[in-house]
């Protein structure tokens, strides 16, 4: 695969809230001490009258969204994935998620691949934490075009929404034009029949890449891309699973609790289907570089061809 322009999608977030700014005047953004960061300051540079810094409140930020989000308002609340789902769980479950509010928690440096900054950082658990409340909605995009469309497509959704984002410069491997984003179906993006590569985020990349690698062994693998994790594509889940009859989930979460507990449950019910879950196995992250973190847990593309070129 060609070398491609690599973009964090928390950036391609912080570009999207001020593109849709422009034309939404009921968008308010809300941010925990760390706009800087999570790139909700290109929005309030832009729009500081309808940004408001809570400071290091992260309960209070999700409070005061709330109760803009009861007044009409469409807020946007963003922290890092730690703090905005560990620290303010509470209040996202009672306040938003209860009596089911239009609030969108945005949230950056999700996964290892946040880096030097270590375990305390890097949140391995918060799919696991909001796919637990009642009518939360869950969107991991993979590079800027498709986080882009994301954000901009939640304006038309009724309900909480979690958007899970990340630090780590990803490959934009989504083109302008003849790409199409719909945030309730998973794009087949390589057909195959031997197996199947259920990934999420930063991964579907990674899973593209093992793929073309499994090829030159023989194994046709086929990729799909769970940009929207709930409500998962039951459909797509169920016929590729038919079709292959193995399939493997990768994700830079907790393997408890998110893309590959989802999928396991579906699969479970509808069609069992022998299943390998490629993520953090029940352990905490580390401080290292954001590459060589992911390279340890192999859940780089070399990690992923080697653990499924075992498994089949």
């Amino acid at each position: 695969m060609s070398e491609l322009k690599r973009i964090a999608t928390r950036q391609s977030y912080g570009e999207a809230l001020a593109e849709i700014g422009e034309k939404d005047d009921r968008i308010v953004v809300l941010d925990a001490d760390l706009a800087e960061s999570t790139k909700t300051a290109i929005f309030g540079k832009k729009f500081p009258d309808r940004f408001i810094d809570c400071g290091i409140a992260e309960a209070n930020m999700i409070s005061m969204a709330a109760g803009l989000a009861s007044c009409g308002k469409v807020p946007f609340c963003s922290s890092f994935a730690m703090f905005a789902t560990g620290r303010a769980y509470e209040q996202i479950r009672n306040s938003v998620g209860y009596p089911h509010l239009n609030v969108r928690i945005c949230a950056s440096h999700a996964g290892i691949s946040v880096g030097e900054d270590g375990a305390t950082h890097q949140c391995v658990e918060d799919i696991s934490l909001m796919r637990n409340i009642p009518g939360m909605k869950i969107f991991c995009p993979a590079d800027d075009l498709e986080t882009k469309e994301c954000i901009k497509a939640l304006m038309d959704v009724e309900g909480p929404c979690y958007v899970r984002l990340g630090r780590l410069a990803v490959p934009a491997y989504n083109e302008p034009g003849s790409y199409k984003f719909n945030l309730y179906e998973a794009p087949v993006l390589r057909e195959g029949k031997d197996v199947t590569l259920f990934a999420t985020g930063l991964e579907v990349i990674e899973a593209l890449q093992a793929a073309d690698e499994l090829a030159k062994d023989g194994i046709d693998a086929e990729v799909i891309n769970v940009h929207t994790i709930k409500p998962l594509d039951v459909d797509t889940v169920v016929a590729s699973a038919r079709k292959t009859g193995k399939v493997v989930t990768i994700e830079e979460h907790s393997i408890i609790g998110g893309l590959g507990s989802a999928v396991a449950e579906v699969l479970s019910e509808n069609h069992p289907t022998i299943q390998l879950r490629i993520g953090i196995k029940d352990k905490f992250g580390e401080s290292g570089p954001a590459l060589k973190l992911l390279e340890k847990y192999e859940l780089d593309s070399k990690g992923i061809y080697k653990q499924v070129k075992a498994f089949v």
